[in-house]
């Protein structure tokens, strides 16, 4: 059978894939924060996975105000980067794994969460610059990806205990596919940041670091956090962190009892652009 055997976190700030695609890592306001993602991108290639299950929230690229499906499932062969007002970033296009989400649509809608179906769409940032923080610049990505975007746009957006428990309904619609892949389940966006208001550049390392632990340690009673924790201390756009939930909800110690994943890598950094960075790396047990 298909398995679960990784979870990654990552924050998706757009201007990380700016720098990458405009050759400014090597500036010291940029150093730091790519020097922190030096291990995943050695680890990545250690593990490279079959299939990478990649949750992240669309910055009004496919879906506009018109309209915002809570949670949309991409389907399609292939995903295009796409142009968010300055050209496609000069990144792979996304090759899709049809089977295994449309296996794990039915399974979901199933256990009565309610997916929208994408069988076409094009990929912003919050796909692409994971991708790019995890793989380098490729001419390839190292596996097919299944993009799984969350509304943390438009209230109201899933709660924290909703997102942990469609991990848990995804991590057994993996189980349940007939087929040897290793998959990887990803969760982006995130940390701290508000990006307008008076409150425009807040950042919570305190909270960040706090939620990092929690994560790791008790993600059952961090999925219990209400929004307006997030609002308050983390920023308007730090909301973004229940998508996180959903990439630890499908872990294996939150499914079949088996002891708590080990941290293969963690790190935080702030600031990049206006926004905090977190990432984290668990491996099942």
């Amino acid at each position: 059978m298909a398995r679960i055997t990784a979870s990654v976190y990552t924050s998706h700030v757009p201007a990380i894939g700016a720098a990458i695609d405009m050759d400014k890592t090597h500036e010291s306001y940029w150093q730091p924060l790519f020097k922190g993602y030096e291990f995943s991108k050695q680890w990545m290639k250690n593990n490279t996975p079959d299939v990478i299950f990649l949750v992240f929230n669309d910055h009004a690229t496919a879906f506009s105000l018109d309209m915002i499906p809570t949670f949309a499932i991409g389907t399609a062969a292939q995903y295009t980067p796409a142009d968010e007002g300055w050209g496609p970033r000069p990144v792979p296009v996304v090759q899709g794994h049809p089977e295994l989400a449309a296996h794990i649509a039915q399974s979901v809608i199933q256990q009565d969460f309610d997916l929208t179906i994408v069988n076409k769409m094009d990929v912003d940032h919050g796909l692409t610059v994971p991708l790019s923080l995890m793989c380098g610049q490729p001419q390839a990505w190292p596996c097919p990806v299944i993009p799984f975007a969350v509304n943390v746009v438009q209230y109201p957006v899933p709660s924290g205990q909703r997102c942990f428990n469609l991990g848990k309904a995804i991590a057994k619609a993996v189980q349940s596919f007939d087929a040897d892949l290793n998959i990887h389940i990803w969760g982006t966006g995130g940390m701290s940041h508000q990006l307008q208001g008076p409150r425009a550049g807040l950042i919570n390392k305190e909270f960040d670091n706090a939620f990092l632990d929690q994560l790791v340690a008790d993600p059952a009673s961090l999925a219990q956090k209400p929004h307006i924790d997030y609002v308050r201390e983390a920023g308007s756009e730090g909301i973004e962190l229940v998508m996180w939930l959903i990439a630890r909800g499908a872990m294996s110690d939150v499914n079949d009892g088996k002891a708590s994943p080990k941290v293969a890598h963690r790190f935080y950094h702030v600031p990049a652009s206006n926004t905090a960075v977190g990432h984290l790396i668990l491996e099942n047990a």
